[in-house]
């Protein structure tokens, strides 16, 4: 999934109302976030193969550390415990830890099987929702839509740069969403792994959406 998971940061807004958007994208982005850094340091590995499902060409055959299950556990809890240190606050702890752990969620109803459970296990996981274009389309979608309805009624745009950032987020990811999933294949590994990092700049928008936002009802 791409926007399944930018879905469920913006949801998370509404039980955790002063935690940035973009900490919430970090949080639920995570995993994706560490793995092309793995990819071009050569630490992990993937291959182009049109056909491998339907909705995407890669074939994910090597990425445990960031994917497997075990270690996104490990990943969630990481994330979790780090926040609490610093904010000393159990309840956005709590739901970064599970937007983190939520990524290999909707990773394991998306992929074929070929999540790990562990590294150096051969014990792989995933319903293939990716095995139809519509089914994706619409799961995906749908999760999408709720989660701009959530995060769009529990702030208010503070200025018009608020509207602004909120609505040109929207209209890049669908833009992204849809190369995607109906776009041909990458032209080599190396641009996966190059292009997966400009996704910290989601990160970085989402900290930018939010200084131009506020809870709705909450006073500027």
């Amino acid at each position: 999934m791409f926007i399944g998971h930018i879905a469920v940061a913006m949801g998370a807004k509404r039980v955790a109302p002063k935690t940035s958007l973009g900490t919430l994208v970090l949080a639920t982005q995570f995993v994706d976030l560490l793995w092309p850094i793995f990819l071009v340091l050569g630490i992990e590995h993937v291959r182009i193969n049109p056909g491998d499902t339907v909705v995407t060409p890669l074939d994910f055959y090597d990425y445990p550390i960031p994917h497997s299950l075990v270690t996104c556990l490990g990943w969630s809890l990481l994330f979790g415990l780090i926040y609490f240190f610093l904010k000393k606050d159990k309840m956005v702890a709590l739901v970064l830890g599970l937007g983190v752990f939520s990524h290999w969620v909707l990773d394991f109803i998306s992929h074929r099987p070929d999540l790990p459970v562990a590294p150096g296990m051969h014990t792989f996981l995933g319903l293939g929702l990716w095995n139809s274009r519509p089914a994706t389309i619409i799961v995906e979608g749908v999760m999408f839509l709720g989660g701009i309805i959530l995060f769009a009624k529990g702030t208010t745009a503070k200025d018009r740069v608020g509207t602004f950032a909120f609505w040109s987020f929207i209209a890049f990811l669908v833009i992204v969403w849809m190369a995607n999933t109906f776009g041909p294949p990458p032209p080599d590994v190396n641009a996966i792994g190059y292009v997966g990092l400009t996704m910290w700049l989601l990160v970085a928008w989402g900290y930018w959406i939010d200084r131009h936002r506020k809870p709705t009802g909450e006073e500027v």
